[in-house]
């Protein structure tokens, strides 16, 4: 599989968007990667990127925009709220897929002596690429900022890593590392004061505040201030005012997701501007976030409000970015701004992502695909979704407060089912073009007839394999379905019972499909034991829905 790295420079530049279009052309113009994301901030004149590829695209496509950045940002005249230290302030690496953290470390290694032999920028290497313990934290190696840097070239204990141990004005130096998924976040304030932001940051971080009696710092035997922790581990957290939206923010890093997810380093924000007379007015979000950061935000509120977090993805995120106020000082758009949303290709012939009208046109097109097989996924998701549609609207039920977290947990599991059910929609259609495309292949030498073979081979073991999956996938639903019916709103067990109706009709034309698709296998003994596990799931689907509808007519014929 692809190795797959994620790289989020920081360029000093977050005003002039003809230089920073140039910078990011750069990112654009390299094979092999992706730009995902270019996050310009006026007030901290600092504009963050996020692009993904191969590992050897990714240092390729960073020396290119490090280098144009160099060309086109003079330092000496920068000015800005964020600490920085160079025109490439700050270059992380962060393995994304199939790929370590200890490589994905070789590769920035790789990068930052390129442009310290090819660029002449001094680079120090952070995180999981740093060469000492002392150079991990990013914040040490930035300390006095691009005014000391002269200064602290000329120490030789900060002798860069890579390229010369001189002071270029122009560029200032770059820091360059590997770090896990790493999430800028800032909370707004409704003060204009930077000292009263700084406290709910001291607050809040990780490293507390500096502990003091009246104006004396407390100190331990070996001289060192002594530190009163913050509520929250993994935050590195500091207090600004923000010209241009008028607003004190606090500016967190949060460096390890699962120890303080997003929706906590914001509760915890409320919490200290709450006890200090201030309020919290929304937030924002820098560049982009894994989306289970923002589903798991949105669960926890709507447990907060005991409701049910059994709702859709977009529902989940909705929440999220409305109770932490993600679109206060810009729109917020999860498809630009949530990586897996990012990343997916997607296109007009995906089937999920057809309207109704337009998938129900396709399927009644010439085309043998989508057919019986893509249907039957459909109708299965449908069945999961009115058990989950019962199991919600259970949980809503005025009266039944109690009960919340029983049917919340069903929704939950039902979303879950629905979802997987959606999935094999489009694969159902992948498989049989498999086959079509098998055929397809040229058969004119023994070695294309053996390619060819292979090719029939393995599209229709998957051609088998993914209807047999939905009939699966869609047994479990009856699991839900089935208590929705016994326990259920009452108003809506015509629903469940609906529900029923359709996980049958699901299985059953899936169970079709692995019939037929098993017409013909070489493979005997694969035929044998995946016929007998699809007709043992649809004999006992027949009893399991005629169950389940005979508690339906009792229960509305007795109302």
């Amino acid at each position: 599989m692809n190795q797959l790295i994620e790289c989020v420079p920081n360029f000093s530049e977050g005003t002039d968007m003809n230089t920073i279009h140039q910078i990011t052309r750069e990112i654009e113009d390299s094979d092999g990667v992706r730009l995902l994301n270019v996050d310009p901030g006026a007030a901290t004149n600092r504009t963050v990127v996020t692009f993904v590829g191969s590992p050897h695209a990714v240092v390729d496509a960073a020396f290119r925009a490090i280098k144009k950045a160099g060309e086109l940002i003079d330092m000496s005249k920068h000015k800005g709220e964020h600490p920085r230290m160079g025109a490439t302030d700050v270059c992380p690496f962060i393995p994304i897929a199939n790929i370590t953290m200890e490589e994905t470390a070789k590769y920035a290694t790789m990068l930052a002596e390129r442009v310290g032999s090819e660029l002449h920028i001094p680079v120090y290497l952070y995180e999981a690429a740093a060469t000492s313990e002392e150079r991990k934290n990013l914040a040490t190696i930035r300390a006095g900022e691009y005014e000391g840097l002269a200064k602290k070239l000329e120490d030789p204990h900060w002798k860069p890593d890579y390229g010369p141990a001189t002071f270029n004005a122009r560029t200032g130096a770059t820091v360059i590392g590997a770090r896990d998924f790493l999430i800028a976040y800032n909370v707004n304030l409704n003060t204009v004061s930077e000292r009263k932001a700084n406290s709910v940051a001291f607050d809040v971080r990780e490293a507390g505040r500096v502990k003091k009696k009246g104006d004396t710092i407390l100190r331990d035997e070996k001289g060192e201030p002594l530190r009163e922790p913050g509520m929250l581990k993994s935050v590195k957290g500091i207090g600004w005012f923000i010209r241009e939206y008028g607003i004190a923010q606090v500016s967190m890093n949060l460096t390890n997701i699962n120890q303080t997810p997003l929706h906590m380093a914001f509760e915890a924000c409320c919490k200290s501007a709450d006890n200090r007379g201030l309020r919290v007015t929304g937030s924002e979000l820098v560049g982009l976030v894994p989306k289970s950061v923002l589903t798991d935000a949105g669960k926890y509120f709507l447990q907060k409000q005991g409701r049910s977090v059994g709702v859709s993805e977009k529902e989940l995120i909705f929440m999220a970015v409305k109770t932490m106020g993600l679109d206060e000082l810009a729109p917020f758009d999860p498809q630009k701004r949530i990586i897996e949303y990012m990343l997916n290709e997607n296109g007009p012939d995906v089937l999920v992502a057809k309207t109704l009208t337009d998938f129900a046109n396709t399927t009644a097109s010439e085309s043998p695909a989508p057919g019986g097989g893509s249907v039957s996924a459909y109708l299965a998701a449908l069945g999961a979704a009115l058990g989950t549609m019962v199991a919600n609207l259970s949980a809503a039920k005025k009266g039944w407060e109690k009960q919340t977290p029983y049917f919340s947990y069903w929704a939950e599991k039902g979303q879950q089912t629905k979802d997987r059910l959606l999935n094999y929609v489009d694969k159902d259609t992948h498989a049989f073009n498999g086959i079509l495309e098998a055929i397809r292949m040229p058969k004119a030498t023994d070695e294309e007839k053996a390619q060819r073979r292979q090719a029939m081979h393995d599209a229709t073991k998957s051609a088998i394999l993914v209807p047999l999956a939905v009939m699966k996938t869609a047994y479990e639903a009856f699991d839900l379905v089935e208590e929705m019916v016994k326990k259920g709103n009452k108003n809506s067990i015509s629903d469940g019972g609906v529900g029923a109706l359709c996980l049958r009709s699901a299985i059953y034309g899936a169970y079709l499909n692995v019939k037929i698709n098993c017409m013909g296998f070489e493979d005997a003994g694969f035929v044998k034991e995946v016929t007998e596990e699809a007709t043992q799931i649809f004999e006992l689907t027949t009893k399991r829905e005629k169950a389940i509808i005979r508690l339906v007519e009792k229960e509305t014929t007795a109302s």
